[in-house]
């Protein structure tokens, strides 16, 4: 047990810290696990059982068949005809923005609506008078609260209902708890929808620009010194009045040594220059004075504002996050070979509430938002990519728009089937998949592009983690002494004290890694107290996905963090009150639903 409880403790000191990738906190834990199963009696087939467990199956095919349903085009197809009602008025966007992602989280995994929806939310409040600020936190939330309504709405309610089949003998139906996610929905919404715009503030104009949301009046761009060039013999300090222009030379690069723009060296041949400046000046740089620049940072195109293709434009501006499972993360400028791929400049770039210079050594992390300049036939092919999420839409052409009653039909067939018990919730999965690839919505070779693969691997890794502490006693032991409240609280305020330990939790870790060491808690409390442990899995699972408090409790909320131009504390003023509600709303609703 003692093992266990250490194990237990290393895995939430790494996952607080983050000093590996969750994933991989969790093959950690995994190994651990196995390599002392004689005192965590983890056998090898039970630490590997997280592979082929029902729900990590059923996350697997549900991913799929959500990269099905976007690649037709159907959720912003739907967007564009709630836009077209909304007009100018911020309520209606508000509550527009809110209804779609919640409905449409509870089938569809909530992960990929955000990513679908930042673009519409952004575009929509670009188009009316709304600052986009007002939006990008309502459509997060309401994602969050909208995969509550279903068993497939998110991996953490399959995660749950595979550790119910473990503990309890039975897995969650699919809509089993839907009254109680259509109460905790519609508390949201009408919060999001009245309250949070109030607590709001404007931290993004609206109808602002692209250049000017990131103060970018000049372009940084870097520019090589030919032999040819006049520069070259010049000292370095004196390249300004030399070269006639207003801009402003940030550093110069020379093999390794860096050189400080007042220094009194000459310019040398092959000598790099980081320069701010505007186009014109930097224009001038080129033609007058022979610099060169670097192929995928220093191009002195025609810039249009908008993302859309354009025969007039040869290249344009968008914005862009770094998703979780980005190819980018931990890559430098130089190092990285993704913004090559799509002929990119990197002209501006914001880190939580700072904007970083454009500096070599900088290393790309979650949730950074990039201002890319890139030629207008890429615009696609970015759009496609999952290193990277567009922040504001770009038309595409290449939606199978009219696979999009086959895909429904599919996705429908899946709930269906499961709802009804003619298959179990993974075999109709595997089914819909199968029916995505032969009917064409999906090719195979993009079968696997949907599969967020560090969910996958965490969810396999701390499954087993589960199993450890209810075969070592170690859940029973922490059932227990949390049991023990019972004696001078109310059963449903004990309920209630579950749902707030594991929001606290939740927005510190992962949600399924919060998941996998609560329930086996909560229902060793429940039994220890001899009321219904369904209730008390319930309140955990409700309970992690509201992460509200932070911009990264959960992936949404980072790829609505930049795009809202949102401070860190923005998300506490907002997600505090909420969660107050629901800490409140739930536990009472799941007791009146489900009894104690």
């Amino acid at each position: 047990m003692l093992v266990v409880l250490g194990i237990v403790l290393v895995a939430f000191v790494l996952f607080v810290t983050e000093l590996f990738p969750v994933d991989v906190t969790a093959l950690i834990v995994l190994v651990l696990l196995m390599v002392l199963g004689p005192w965590t009696k983890v056998s090898p087939t039970d630490g590997l059982s997280g592979f082929s467990n029902e729900a990590t199956i059923t996350v697997l095919a549900m991913l799929i068949l959500s990269e099905s349903v976007r690649r037709t085009g159907a959720v912003q197809l739907l967007g564009h005809r709630v836009a077209g009602l909304v007009g100018d008025s911020q309520f209606k966007q508000v509550f527009a923005t809110v209804g779609l992602a919640g409905s449409v989280s509870g089938f569809i995994n909530d992960t990929p609506v955000v990513a679908l929806l930042v673009p519409f939310a952004s575009d929509l409040a670009h188009r009316g008078n709304t600052s986009p600020s007002k939006l990008m936190i309502p459509l997060s939330y309401a994602a969050m609260l909208g995969g509550t309504l279903t068993l497939i709405g998110t991996s953490t309610n399959l995660l749950a209902s595979g550790l119910a089949q473990q503990l309890l003998g039975r897995s969650l139906g699919i809509f089993q708890f839907t009254p109680v996610g259509i109460v905790v929905l519609v508390t949201g919404v009408l919060y999001l929808v009245f309250v949070a715009p109030r607590l709001l503030p404007e931290r993004v104009r609206p109808r602002e620009t692209l250049l000017e949301e990131y103060e970018v009046e000049e372009y940084l761009a870097e520019l090589v010194a030919p032999e040819t060039s006049p520069l070259v013999g010049t000292p370095i300090s004196d390249i300004p009045a030399e070269a006639g222009f207003g801009g402003e030379v940030k550093e110069v690069l020379r093999e390794d040594a860096v050189l400080s723009p007042f220094s009194d060296e000459l310019v040398e041949p092959n000598d790099h220059f980081l320069i701010s400046a505007s186009q014109p000046d930097l224009t001038s740089l080129i033609e007058e004075e022979a610099l060169n620049p670097l192929p995928t940072v220093g191009r002195e195109p025609a810039v249009t504002e908008e993302p859309a293709r354009s025969d007039d434009a040869e290249s344009v501006l968008i914005e862009v996050v770094v998703p979780t499972d980005s190819a980018l993360i931990g890559e430098t400028i130089e190092t990285s070979t993704i913004l090559q791929r799509y002929d990119a400049t990197l002209v501006a770039l914001q880190r939580g509430d700072v904007r970083l210079p454009r500096v070599r050594e900088t290393e790309f992390n979650v949730g950074d938002l990039l201002l890319l300049q890139l030629p207008a036939d890429e615009l696609e092919r970015v759009a496609e990519t999952r290193d990277l999420i567009v922040a504001r839409e770009i038309p595409r052409e290449d939606y199978r728009y009219d696979k999009i009653p086959v895909a429904i039909a599919i996705l429908a067939a899946v709930v269906g089937s499961a709802a009804l018990g003619l298959l179990e919730i993974q075999v109709a999965a595997l089914a819909g998949v199968v029916g995505m690839v032969l009917s064409g919505t999906l090719a195979p070779t993009e079968l696997y592009e949907g599969v967020d693969w560090t969910v996958i691997f965490l969810l396999a890794g701390v499954i087993p983690l589960g199993i450890a502490m209810e075969n070592t006693g170690t859940a029973a032991l922490l059932g227990a002494l949390v049991a023990t409240s019972a004696q001078f609280l109310p059963t449903v305020a004990v309920l209630g004290v579950f749902y707030v330990a594991t929001v606290v939790l939740t927005n510190i870790v992962s949600n399924n890694a919060t998941v996998a060491l609560m329930v086996p808690v909560a229902i060793n409390a429940a039994r220890e107290i001899g009321t219904n442990p369904l209730a008390f899995l319930l309140a955990v699972m409700f309970a992690a996905s509201a992460a509200f408090m932070s911009p990264v409790g959960y992936q949404t909320n980072l790829f609505v963090y930049r795009p809202g131009g949102y401070h860190f504390t923005d998300f506490a003023r907002v997600g505090i009150l909420l969660q107050l509600i629901l800490a409140v709303v739930t536990p009472i609703t799941i007791a009146v639903y489900f009894g104690l």
